[in-house]
């Protein structure tokens, strides 16, 4: 029922400037509660060593004779770079061609393409090491099939962790990349080639500086994921990362230590959002052509289009393999699979497992549990603070934004040790209890690291709307929240749906967050399938991977339609 005006005489609350900051304090007040305050808690802790203030800790971190945090550093930072550069060959090559050429096969490739989103950084190291490390299918494949002593080949070492990374985060790219492909004008390609470049530096000089803003936002996304690996440097032998540093300080209780090199960690991943921040701004990449779609080229040659088959063919069957190969293994029976080159015995106890045995199911149980405690705050935190940068006018727009990206730049490890720094006594933000070692303490990680996502995603929804709708509600009587209620917050939904499924799904697959604040009552699914692979357990780790993936696929699919929905009804 709509309301009445309001009487000349009164003047509502709403109306009153400093209306504004009544709405965005309580943001302010979250985020310097739970990004701020453990931050600095962390850089204390790392500095207040014994009853003293000492800096001891960062001595020690930059010494030459004890290299090693240095060599975690510079391992951490060259693995990133290399993940980002392998990621953006891979994921824009791809993009370039799916988008730019016709050819049999491209529509199967195009839907497999994103099948590496549905894995998990877990989930995908754990496909890798089954398939390609070094008791992996293939290896001793070749190696019974030519009689070999040793396997000839096994993933392992800084280039597997790159490998794996590669291919389980080229989708940042490639999704960026493929929307920016497609609102290139080819004019400009044919006015470049007709004052003589050739492809190359048609390709260099007008192709690669136009997608400059989607390849910087991937870069992001997987330099700041890339920095906070934890399992694949484990799994393929690599000691000396800063979430490895981190971890094992942690847990020999130098907690001292682990709180430096989480600073330090924090400042290598911050400045690299503003270094990649300010290359983007630094020149105008926008497209001021009249927006004539690109048309995709048909592969004409009959070589072409063998080669193009056979290419298409071999890229499924990679693609596909990593969830095959799980889906095979999660019914295999514990123990039995050791010397083979594949399981020997097949069971389907796992999955019966899964929901009637009661230690089994647990995980899954947190882990669902955790997720949508940590997705509705979320959500009304996330909805809020897009509405309050996109609707409205007040000081400290800028730093309401960079407080909320902040958690994005920080590795999951980072997030988790500056929580334990923060919360491992009562503090009034924690209304005077420990959080460390209770339930509430990885809800509370996982909003603040996956709070961007509802956040970017609610914001761009709302920039596609047009604010006169809600401005004739208000104009006719309605109230701030009752045209909120019924004007915008139906109108974004697809939005916020969108955004919220997609933290819902980071935050089941989040691990190396969970990894250091989790307690055994409070396991979580990705720790369960950390634990079960270290125990030899891989049917049921394999099976718990299985209905990741099955979850994951379903939700991403969901959120698809909502997103392509809410685009093509946006104004």
């Amino acid at each position: 029922m709509q309301q009445a005006p309001e009487t000349p005489g009164r003047k509502s609350i709403t109306a009153s400037p400093a209306f504004v900051y009544v709405l965005v304090s309580p943001l302010f007040l979250i985020l310097l509660a739970y990004v701020i305050y453990p931050l600095f808690e962390t850089f204390v802790a790392s500095i207040h060593v014994d009853g003293q203030i000492t800096w001891k800790n960062y001595t020690r971190f930059f010494s030459l004779e004890h290299t090693a945090n240095l060599e975690a550093l510079w391992t951490s930072v060259y693995i990133s770079v290399l993940s980002v550069i392998t990621c953006g060959i891979v994921g824009v090559t791809m993009a370039f061609l799916l988008e730019r050429y016709e050819f049999p096969g491209r529509k199967i490739l195009s839907v497999l393409a994103l099948v590496p989103m549905a894995l998990p950084p877990l989930i995908g190291v754990l496909s890798f090491t089954f398939l390609y490390g070094e008791s992996g299918i293939f290896p001793r494949a070749i190696k019974e099939l030519f009689g070999l002593e040793q396997v000839p080949f096994s993933l392992k070492g800084i280039w597997g962790v790159v490998v794996v990374h590669t291919f389980t985060m080229y989708t940042y790219f490639f999704m960026t990349a493929s929307a920016a492909i497609k609102g290139l004008d080819p004019s400009l390609e044919e006015a470049a080639a007709s004052l003589g470049a050739n492809r190359f530096t048609v390709w260099r000089r007008v192709i690669l500086p136009m997608l400059t803003p989607a390849m910087v936002a991937s870069s992001l996304l997987v330099f700041m994921i890339s920095m906070a690996s934890y399992t694949a440097p484990l799994i393929f032998g690599i000691d000396r990362t800063m979430t490895m540093q981190i971890y094992l300080s942690r847990t020999n209780g130098d907690l001292d230590m682990a709180a430096a090199q989480s600073t330090i960690l924090s400042i290598v991943s911050i400045a690299f959002l503003f270094i990649m921040r300010w290359y983007q701004g630094a020149r105008n990449y926008q497209n001021v052509s009249k927006g004539v779609s690109v048309h995709r080229t048909e592969i004409k040659s009959r070589a072409g289009r063998c080669a193009t088959i056979v290419l298409s063919f071999i890229g499924t069957v990679i693609l596909m393999l990593p969830i095959l190969v799980l889906v095979l293994i999660s019914f295999s029976v514990d123990g039995t699979w050791t010397v083979q080159i594949l399981p020997p015995q097949y069971t389907l106890e796992h999955y019966v497992d899964l929901f009637t045995d009661s230690k089994t199911w647990r995980p899954i149980f947190n882990s669902l549990q955790l997720s949508a405690i940590a997705t509705i705050g979320i959500v009304l935190f996330g909805v809020a603070a897009a509405y309050a940068m996109v609707r409205l006018k007040f000081r400290g727009k800028t730093l309401l934004d960079v407080l909320i990206m902040l958690p994005w730049a920080l590795p999951g490890t980072v997030v988790a040790v500056n929580l334990i720094a923060a919360f491992s006594e009562p503090s009034v933000f924690s209304f005077g209890q420990v959080l460390v070692g209770t339930f509430w303490i990885i809800p509370l990680a996982y909003f603040v690291r996956h709070l961007p996502l509802v956040f970017r995603s609610t914001s761009a929804t709302l920039l596609q709307m047009d604010p006169s709708v809600e401005e004739a509600a208000r104009n006719l009587g309605a109230s701030w929240w009752y045209s909120f209620r019924r004007v915008v917050f139906p109108m974004a939904l697809g939005g916020i749906l969108a955004g919220t499924l997609l933290s819902f799904v980071q935050c089941i697959g989040e691990f190396v967050a969970s990894i250091l604040i989790f307690t055994p009552r409070t396991t979580p699914l990705s720790v369960a399938i950390f634990q079960r692979m270290y125990s030899f357990e891989f049917g049921t780790a394999c099976a718990y991977g299985v209905l990741q993936i099955v979850v994951i696929i379903l939700v991403l699919f969901i959120s698809g339609k909502l997103t392509k929905d809410q685009g093509s009804t946006a104004i």
